[in-house]
């Protein structure tokens, strides 16, 4: 068996700075964000991590509020169960606020940098324009690449206009990693990445600054401070969808400008930049498949999205001799405490995930050579490891979406995306759920704030029992699919996509445990750990998200077991305690009996902690008491 990871959590250890500020609105939660107040203890040296932040936050923490209100006894469990990680969060927001946004009430945050950069595009553009400045900056986040890169390639032609110099930043914020869970495997990875890419500027005379800026709040001002320091009066950047980040650019245009700066971020994440599709009556699409096939008519009729960006060019001569010589010896800071990894985890990630653009574009080649042929037909089985398995680089940008769909499309028979090979569609059809998730991001901002897309399902009571969040965690629960999953991230921080949906609905609707910490164990062990993503799968899962299985569908895991892994290989593979058990009796050996309990009892294989007659039953009354309905 392949060896474990270390595991670094069950319920999670934010869970006792919540324990004091929820209110006792019971099966009232639309109250909740108004009258809960934060416990001073979840701050660190009275720094209030929501100070002078935005709306959300203020009304979250009741700001504004007289302090004659009535004191709440704060018991939710599942914000005593650390689903709001209050040292950087607000309180749970409630589900007024949430239909103010879906009904357009109140602007969304991309809307708000929309707007801030109309306000400012006159004087921005004055600045690009002008010959001002010592060099451009462009400011890397998720986009880890030298190749098709928007940004980068807007800031060096930027630069050679104005005849100087790029320079590429990267800031890492350790706190910034806590407060969004990024795994340690994932941290490694993009400091791996670092690596390569530092090399490719360099071939380019293009120097990569790290900036490790402890405190992600300040992060706006050190990119600021960086730009005036180098006399730097253009800095580009990729746009990140997610409200934190939307809020930080809309911040940078704003303190740029002050500066006498222009910052310009741009759409690079996806194919289709969120905004571009809409339904007959106008509005954001809802479900996949009709939203699929907008997108696939907006690509075919703006068939520059899927264009290269051109590569930067390189830096002026000179440029790594003169003032910015110094930036050239930059290290590659190592991961904080909390985010480091042993010797022996680097050594396994590394082998199993090489890291940079080349390594991404080297492994997309080789499936789209070899495997594509079959991967419709057995993407769904874990075992035939005949996925892409490029999830890892588009998480950390070291490819583009754009890349991986444009790089399909040259090697099918035909210039139309839902065309030609059937494998080829299929994988397509697949990246393009990443948009998706992207564009649904977008428009229901409250997705970010630990609400499900379906906010009326906050009221389902779900159950918050340590032991058996553990056992599934661990991957001892007795049903052998899900074990050999669970056991499978945590040694190789991945998951197979069939895997995740299994392991997902088990946990919500077997265990009836909160999704939202099943949501969080993903993120913060998943070397291809995206936000979007991950939560639109759980969505999916728990059938609280967009698009969703009705939540009268509970997956049967002996069934899928069965279809998915007949043979037994990746059960074997994974839990050893079950690897002599003979035949399909491998699947649930307990109920097969004879030899093979006998087996699996010897070996201490537990028993399943759940009946799934019972939890089905219990999971179908839970959520119909829930939303308050027969129907999803």
């Amino acid at each position: 068996m392949p060896p474990k990871r270390k595991l670094r959590s069950s319920i999670p250890s934010n869970a006792a700075s919540a324990i004091a500020y929820t209110d006792q609105a019971g099966a009232s939660p639309n109250k909740r964000s108004r009258i809960s107040k934060p416990a001073p203890k979840a701050f660190t040296k009275g720094d209030d991590p929501i100070k002078d932040s935005d709306a959300d936050a203020r009304v979250a923490t009741g700001r504004g509020f007289q302090d004659d209100e009535p004191q709440f006894d704060h018991s939710r469990p599942e914000e005593r169960a650390g689903i709001v990680d209050r040292r950087y969060y607000p309180a749970e927001m409630s589900n007024e606020r949430c239909g103010m946004y879906s009904l357009e009430e109140i602007p969304r945050p991309m809307e708000v940098l929309d707007a801030v950069l109309e306000e400012t595009k006159t004087k921005r553009e004055a600045i690009r324009h002008s010959k001002e400045g010592e060099a451009v900056i462009h400011y890397f986040k998720r986009d880890l690449r030298v190749r098709d890169n928007t940004g980068l390639s807007l800031a060096s032609a930027t630069a050679q206009k104005k005849g100087v110099g790029v320079i590429g930043v990267w800031i890492m914020s350790p706190r910034d990693w806590e407060a969004h869970l990024v795994s340690p495997a994932k941290c490694d990875f993009e400091l791996r990445s670092l690596e390569v890419l530092k090399k490719e500027l360099a071939h380019l005379d293009i120097p990569l600054h790290i900036e490790v800026v402890e405190n992600r709040k300040n992060v706006p001002k050190a990119l600021v401070a960086l730009a005036e320091k180098w006399g730097v009066k253009d800095v580009f950047c990729n746009l990140e969808y997610e409200i934190d980040e939307l809020r930080r650019e809309e911040k940078l245009v704003k303190m740029m400008l002050d500066k006498g700066i222009g910052f310009y971020p741009q759409h690079d994440d996806c194919v289709v930049k969120p905004g571009s599709l809409h339904t007959g009556s106008g509005k954001q699409y809802a479900v996949y498949s009709p939203w699929f096939r907008a997108w696939l008519s907006y690509v075919h009729a703006h068939p520059e999205v899927l264009q290269e960006r051109p590569m930067p060019e390189r830096n002026p001569a000179g440029f790594r001799d003169g003032k910015f010589k110094g930036l050239f010896d930059c290290p590659i800071p190592t991961a904080s405490e909390s985010k480091a990894l042993t010797t022996e985890e680097k050594d396994r990630f590394t082998h199993l995930w090489p890291a940079g653009e080349l390594a991404a574009l080297d492994r997309l080649s080789h499936f789209l050579t070899e495997k594509i042929g079959v991967y419709v037909a057995t993407r769904n089985f874990p075992s035939k490891n005949s996925t892409g398995r490029v999830s890892v680089h588009h998480a950390a940008g070291t490819l583009a979406a754009r890349t991986s769909v444009r790089m399909a499309r040259d090697v099918n028979s035909t210039k139309k995306l839902d065309g030609g090979n059937e494998g080829i569609r299929g994988w397509i059809s697949e990246v393009a759920w990443r948009d998706f998730y992207r564009h649904v991001l977008v428009n229901w901002p409250y997705i970010c704030m630990n609400k499900p897309f379906k906010y009326e399902y906050t009221n389902i009571t779900w159950e918050y029992s340590p032991t058996n969040f553990t056992a599934w965690t661990t991957g001892h629960t007795g049903y052998p699919i899900v074990d050999a999953a669970m056991r499978s991230l945590n040694s190789t921080a991945y998951m197979h996509n069939r895997l995740r949906m299994i392991t997902a609905s088990f946990l919500a609707k077997h265990l009836l445990l909160d999704w939202r910490l099943g949501e969080q164990y993903f993120i913060s062990h998943l070397i291809d750990g995206d936000f979007a993503s991950n939560s639109g799968g759980w969505g999916f899962s728990s059938s609280t998200g967009v698009d969703p299985q009705p939540y009268f569908r509970v997956f049967n895991p002996w069934l899928q077991s069965e279809k998915f892994d007949a043979e037994g290989e990746f059960i074997r593979k994974w839990v050893p305690e079950l690897e002599d058990v003979e035949g399909a009796a491998v699947h649930n050996p307990y109920q097969a009996g004879g030899q093979a309990a006998l087996v699996a009892r010897r070996n201490g294989y537990p028993e399943p902690i759940v009946e799934h007659k019972f939890a089905r039953e219990r999971c179908l009354a839970r959520y119909k008491a829930g939303i308050g309905r027969d129907t999803a």
